[in-house]
């Protein structure tokens, strides 16, 4: 997985971050940070994956050891596999916390080859790859506790004027589509210098 180095990501043991992460949130990064980017994704979101591809060749290396990186789910009704997309995902975090964060990715970049009709069958062979069960992850998509997972950070995004994606947030400063990488990295800077 590129990016292995910097990506330290941890499951359900999010004590000391309570103000910072739910026990249920995926993230990446520096767990210690105090700085936290919060974004709010959505999994067949063209501009997500465009966000996601400068997260990882601009953002990670420059601010991945110093910045912890929160994911959250706000699937958008207008796409069809989204919520089921976000729910295996979850399941896979839950499983593992690399492939967590693998199959955001490779979803995110996946995404022009995949469609409501074959996602079951594309959930299925990234487990099979990643040593998942096959199984398991197709039956996530029915489990509702992580529909309400999904749901939890749907309204809190709600709570907080998310209305599209990719929508991040640092210091309670909203970036929304188009975001761009300057203005994300002196925040990013700012909130770090204090």
């Amino acid at each position: 997985m590129r990016n292995a180095a910097i990506v330290v990501a941890i499951g359900l043991t999010l004590a000391n971050h309570g103000a910072f992460a739910a026990r249920t949130d995926v993230i990446e990064g520096n767990t210690g940070s105090s700085v936290r980017l919060l974004v709010y994704e959505d999994l067949q979101c063209d501009d997500c994956a465009r966000f996601e591809a400068m997260l990882e060749q601009k953002i990670l290396p420059k601010y991945g050891s110093k910045i912890v990186i929160v994911h959250r789910d706000f699937p958008l009704a207008k796409h069809d596999w989204a919520r089921q997309a976000a729910m295996a995902a979850r399941w896979v975090w839950q499983q593992d916390s690399v492939r967590g964060i693998q199959i955001r990715r490779e979803l995110l970049s996946e995404q022009d080859h995949i469609t409501s009709a074959n996602l079951n069958t594309w959930l299925a062979d990234f487990a099979g790859r990643n040593h998942l069960d096959p199984k398991a992850i197709v039956d996530s998509l029915k489990d509702p506790n992580l529909s309400a997972l999904i749901d939890q950070d749907r309204q809190a995004a709600v709570a907080r004027g998310v209305t599209g994606t990719p929508t991040a947030y640092i210091g309670g400063v909203a970036f929304k589509d188009p975001i761009i990488y300057e203005d994300l990295a002196r925040a990013l800077d700012d909130a770090l210098a204090k």
